[in-house]
């Protein structure tokens, strides 16, 4: 398990690395999530990120959890503390950005990708929604 891609119109793949010494338990978690379709939008107050408030709940410890992030960074907002601005909510910051409450940061994006996540995130930041697939990388 050593990460994840994502699928973007236009034969867009995007490779993450998880972190599996800050944030084992997420990272174990999405990955069984995986395969799985969302539709991601451009976030309107957290900076550059693009992200879905509908995304597979995960039910598991906040860990590694911050509203600041470093451009390429993966978030996830877990169904608990109930009290989580976040909860069901994932984001993946192409830029700079600031989450709107504590998500847990469990991946980045691979340094050679980055071009590629900001193009997406450029995209969906001007023409709109777009599907997303994420699939297992190893």
């Amino acid at each position: 398990m050593s990460g994840f891609i994502i699928k973007a119109p236009d034969d867009i793949v995007i490779r993450f690395n998880y972190y599996h010494e800050d944030a084992p338990v997420t990272s174990r978690a999405f990955a069984t999530l995986l395969p799985f379709k969302r539709t991601l939008i451009h976030a309107r107050v957290s900076g550059q990120e693009i992200w879905t408030d509908k995304a597979p709940e995960l039910d598991i410890i906040q860990e590694n959890a911050s509203v600041f992030t470093v451009p390429g960074e993966v978030v996830y907002g877990p169904l608990k503390p109930f009290r989580s601005k976040t909860s069901n909510c994932m984001g993946i910051y192409y830029g700079e950005g600031r989450g709107l409450d504590c998500c847990n940061i469990f991946a980045k994006v691979l340094e050679d990708d980055m071009i590629l996540l900001k193009a997406l995130g450029d995209r969906v930041w001007k023409q709109g929604a777009q599907d997303i697939v994420f699939e297992q990388f190893d």
